[in-house]
């Protein structure tokens, strides 16, 4: 992976998290407050794909796309920068304006990071900014959700349908940390009568298989929350 992003919202705790949950989930993220912040970001280092809010402080989103079509893409790939609108206005006019004016996806506030991942590399794939391959990646951990396959620093690990449901739930959500109610309601699709004691159980089992022989951990317990995967720290 490695493809680079730029956030453009001038939230800042929108564009701290959506930027981390980027950078977990491998990408090379910088962001900008403002139009004219993301204007020259993307001038000085061209993005594989721009993420953009419409309500910015000096340009719209809509007048920041216009002028992002001159600009040249990241690899001197022919056609415009991608761009996919992040926001929260979600009137059907914006939406089709958006559109209309070259934007390759329009997501609206608040939004599930899972499905907002998805639309991501549907777009990268799409556009040619990264390979038909929808392997995950944190650190050494890799995930195929179409062949189920799981590596850790090149070992393959054998997992459980559900422990992969698990994993890719975790994987997709690399450096947030998801509380057990939501965890169970994801994976497992009802609430066990509120038991949460399953997911105890079943993380256990996936940090046995992935933290084999040493390796540092990666699904790590917020006490009182619920849990977190992360890239070991260096």
């Amino acid at each position: 992976m490695g493809e680079r992003l730029l956030v453009v919202d001038d939230e800042p705790t929108v564009k701290e998290l959506l930027s981390a949950t980027l950078r977990f989930a491998g990408f090379t993220v910088s962001s900008a407050d403002s139009g004219e912040q993301a204007l020259e970001a993307a001038r000085r280092d061209p993005p594989d794909l721009v993420l953009l809010d419409v309500m910015l402080p000096d340009l719209d989103g809509f007048e920041v796309i216009r002028r992002l079509r001159g600009l040249p893409r990241a690899g001197g790939r022919p056609g415009p920068v991608p761009v996919l609108f992040l926001t929260a206005r979600d009137a059907r006019a914006d939406k089709i304006n958006g559109l209309r004016l070259g934007g390759d996806d329009y997501v609206t506030k608040p939004f599930d990071l899972e499905e907002l991942l998805a639309r991501i590399r549907a777009i990268l794939r799409r556009t040619g900014a990264a390979p038909d391959d929808r392997t995950l990646v944190v650190g050494d951990l890799e995930v195929d959700p179409d062949s189920h396959q799981v590596r850790r620093a090149g070992r393959p690990v054998r997992l459980s349908p559900t422990e992969f449901r698990l994993l890719h739930h975790l994987v997709l959500n690399a450096g947030r940390v998801l509380p057990k109610a939501q965890i169970l309601e994801q994976v497992w699709r009802y609430d066990f009568a509120g038991d949460t004691s399953i997911v105890d159980t079943y993380v256990s089992y996936l940090r046995r298989k992935l933290d084999a022989g040493g390796a540092p951990r990666l699904i790590h317990t917020v006490h009182g929350v619920g849990y977190l995967l992360r890239r070991p720290q260096a």
